[in-house]
């Protein structure tokens, strides 16, 4: 791109949306670890939670099929919802759908209802909402391994919308490399407490990460028609899909910080292509993007 090349940026993207093409992206780094834990302690299956579009959702009913374990996600919405482009995947996967209002969502961290859960399946792991826990570090520890024997970098940049994928980078850089997360929602600080409680007793105080909580767009899943288009051009030049929720905010972050000479001449920068391209469906399904300027992945 033709900022970079002006500020003398090396920029590469880590394609994590090519290590499957259907469990993409972060998704497959942070269920590995899930995966592996229900298998071992002889558990029947996953609880999740997550929206009607949930990159998260749809990962985790696939993966749960091909490992032949249950699923069942906790649904924000309601049911004539499991029609849509995403769930009718994941029930054509075997997911269990089940549909709870927004009061009752926002209780699906709080101990009393988690406990009340687990009671209800108690032969299975509940795995939080994006699939940030402690089982989804070693996953996404992993990139900074393959990193390392790839390429010298001095900065890392990634989108953020429950932590544990930046958990994961932060506890095994060991403080090598600035890592900027690309927060995908507004009012997000309180991401930052997330984190440090993700990674424990991992001292983080002089570590070099940041969370950048100003490159939202509006909102979660929200963003502008400038975005958008700015968005297709950079797709169609680089011939790499960066979606407008996730991906697509860290790109456009990460020119804005070029333009602000936030990195130095010289530097690389390394992109975490987080996947989530099925989302693109969703948003067509809803005409909130052209059928013209996006393509969705093939599932099948």
């Amino acid at each position: 791109m033709p900022i970079f090349d002006q500020k003398q940026l090396s920029v590469y993207v880590k394609r994590d949306d090519l290590i499957h093409p259907i469990i993409s992206g972060n998704k497959w780094r942070k269920l590995s670890g899930s995966l592996r834990y229900a298998k071992a302690h002889g558990l029947k299956g996953l609880v999740s939670f997550g929206g009607a579009y949930s990159n998260h959702i749809h990962a985790l009913a696939y993966a749960c099929q091909q490992d032949n374990l249950a699923s069942i996600g906790i649904i924000r919405g309601r049911p004539e919802y499991s029609n849509n482009f995403t769930l009718s995947m994941a029930r054509s996967w075997g997911m269990s759908l089940q549909f709870v209002s927004h009061l009752e969502y926002k209780q699906r961290a709080q101990r009393d209802y988690l406990e009340q859960l687990q009671k209800t399946y108690p032969d299975h792991l509940i795995v939080p909402e994006g699939g940030s826990h402690q089982l989804a570090l070693y996953g996404v520890a992993e990139v900074i391994t393959e990193l390392e024997q790839q390429i010298d970098y001095q900065h890392i940049l990634l989108p953020v919308g429950s932590g544990g994928t930046i958990a994961g980078l932060i506890k095994q850089d060991n403080n090598q490399h600035n890592i900027l997360g690309v927060a995908v929602l507004k009012q997000a600080s309180y991401l930052n407490q997330e984190i440090e409680n993700l990674l424990g007793r991992v001292k983080t105080s002089h570590c070099r990460w940041q969370l950048l909580t100003e490159y939202h767009g509006g909102g979660y899943a929200k963003f502008s028609e400038t975005a958008v288009q700015q968005l297709v051009a950079y797709n169609k030049q680089s011939g790499i899909t960066f979606e407008p929720i996730y991906s697509g905010k860290m790109l456009l972050a990460t020119i804005e910080l070029a333009e602000q000479n936030y990195f130095a001449a010289g530097d690389t920068i390394i992109l975490l292509h987080t996947g989530g391209l099925q989302g693109i469906g969703g948003l067509l399904e809803q005409g909130r993007i052209a059928k013209n300027d996006w393509s969705v992945p093939n599932f099948n």
